[in-house]
């Protein structure tokens, strides 16, 4: 079984031997947020999503800086790597629709959650109205996990290439391929993370329905440390909300009203670090485009 480039641990020596100087400092920074990011793979709170994300950015900025160098656009420009520089830009286009996915899904969640929150500022007839916006944020909810669900099914099968497909070692620009490509299977992975954390399906499968109510139902309580590592902010608010709609007990107004703001603030930092991205990713791209074209 061939060994996925999301498990590769750079060699920082054997590249500085095989790369001309120019690129190793370049180089040396792509390995070092590389490495930051593999570590924070298993990390599933929502400032750790945030995290990932700017880390995400900052390692596509070097990335960038490294394909305007002419030593990079040179070695790409070679015919026996143009395949591997086409795929570049496949997966390119697969980042900007994930991207695109995952900012469609938090913009049409905080619209609904917006308008629960102008709801319940009403108070007056607020029972029958909160009724019905949780109803539509809900099946709103539905519509989002499916079409993150197929994004997730478009990564897969990228991450299931990347396992398959090889490539020419032999030369001095194998090490840029290289590089390029381990960028390419972490950036798969934090994506992946991203989708799971928006959708909530991560929150879901670790926490208990019994520590979701509880914390409707006390929100002033410390939970265990476990518990507070696995903050996911959109998937606490969607379970409160799904409890509020089985008890059928508006007592609790206040409880829902922390909940969706905490869920909102959370978007907004998301949405911040999304945009951020998918415009470094842009720049990438039309850079590998224009390599590709020389």
């Amino acid at each position: 079984m061939a060994t996925s480039p999301l498990n590769i641990h750079p060699s920082y020596h054997s590249r500085s031997n095989s790369l001309p100087s120019r690129q190793r400092p370049l180089t040396s920074q792509i390995d070092e947020n590389l490495s930051r990011l593999r570590a924070s793979e298993g990390a599933s709170a929502s400032a750790s999503m945030g995290h990932k994300l700017n880390g995400l950015q900052d390692l596509h900025e070097c990335v960038d800086m490294l394909l305007q160098l002419p030593l990079t656009q040179q070695a790409l420009a070679q015919e026996q790597h143009r395949e591997c520089v086409e795929d570049l830009l496949d997966g390119s286009l697969l980042f900007l629709d994930v991207c695109s996915t995952a900012k469609d899904a938090l913009l049409q969640s905080k619209e609904c959650i917006q308008e629960l929150h102008s709801i319940l500022r009403r108070r007056r007839g607020a029972e029958m109205g909160l009724a019905n916006e949780v109803r539509k944020y809900l099946t709103s909810r539905k519509a989002v996990k499916k079409a993150i669900c197929k994004a997730l099914k478009n990564l897969k099968q990228m991450e299931t290439k990347f396992n398959t497909s090889s490539f020419n070692k032999d030369g001095e620009n194998a090490a840029v391929i290289s590089i390029l490509r381990e960028v390419e299977a972490v950036t798969v992975r934090v994506l992946q993370s991203l989708l799971s954390f928006i959708s909530g399906s991560e929150a879901e499968s670790k926490l208990s329905r019994w520590s979701l109510v509880s914390k409707l139902m006390h929100p002033k309580r410390v939970g265990h440390v476990e518990e507070e590592k696995l903050t996911n902010e959109i998937a606490n608010a969607e379970a409160t909300l799904r409890s509020l709609i089985k008890s059928d007990n508006i007592k609790h107004i206040e409880n829902v009203q922390h909940e969706l703001q905490k869920s909102e603030l959370c978007i907004q930092d998301l949405e911040e670090g999304l945009e951020s991205l998918f415009r470094r990713l842009i720049k990438s791209r039309v850079n590998v485009l224009n390599i590709l074209n020389c």
